[in-house]
Order: structure tokens, then sequence, then C-alpha cells
């Protein structure tokens, strides 16, 4: 199993048309887990990796966490799309990582890039502040 951040910047990016922020994750985490989420290149995910959300906007931290449930695939029906990857938010590590979001200076991020897998060194405070 890996861990990945996935960016997600509250201004330019949506989720089936409503704003990436904070509020909207945890929301879904509730009541619409599953997403479909798009991946500039397949990367190398696989079921059962995570997915920890780094939201840049208001405040750059993580704040929300999914299990992958579908490994990358390309869709036919979305030329402009390289790749989507399924996933399902995780409601009580969504809402812990709401509650106490792990910020860039705690992962230790220096270049921020749209999907990188979580250094070793910060996955241990990402699964601390998520009760995973």
């Amino acid at each position: 199993m890996a861990d990945w951040i996935y960016i997600l910047n509250p201004n330019r990016d949506t989720l089936d048309g409503e704003p990436s922020d904070k509020e909207t994750m945890r929301r879904l985490a509730q009541e619409e887990p599953e997403l479909d989420l798009w991946l500039s290149r397949r990367n190398r995910m696989e079921y059962g990796d995570r997915l920890w959300f780094f939201f840049t906007h208001p405040d750059s931290a993580v704040a929300a966490v999914a299990e992958v449930d579908k490994e990358p695939w390309a869709d036919p029906e979305a030329p402009d799309v390289s790749y989507l990857v399924g996933a399902s938010l995780l409601a009580d590590a969504t809402q812990a990582l709401c509650r106490n979001p792990v910020t860039r200076d705690e992962l230790g991020l220096a270049q921020v890039r749209s999907v990188q897998k979580v250094k070793p060194e910060a996955l241990q405070v990402l699964l601390e502040r998520a009760g995973l």
C-alpha cells in the first residue's frame, strides 16, 4: 500500500461542480464519499492506496483522506482528461483532519505537484492526526 498527496486548489479545482474546499470534502465524506478524481499521469496507484488531500487555500494543509477503490484508468469519453482514479473518502479520518489539519511545514513539502508520494517522515503525523 502507498500513500499519496493529492493537491486541490479550491480557487481552481471543483468536485462534480462543487468547490474543492475542506468543508465540501467533510460533507462529501459523510454524504457521498465515492469520488472519481483526475490524474495528469497514471502513477503507480493501486487498490487500497490512500490519497491525502492537500488544500492550497486559504491555509495550506491536509484536511481529508480517501482510499483508492479502482486503479487509474483512461476515460475514452473524456479525451481532455489523462486518467481518472476511483476513491472513497474516509468519514471519521476526514472529520479528524478537518478539525486538526496537517500543515505544509509538518509535511515537509517544498515543491507542490498535483500528485506525489507522502514522505515517510510525514506519514506518521498524517496517520496520527487522522486517527488511523
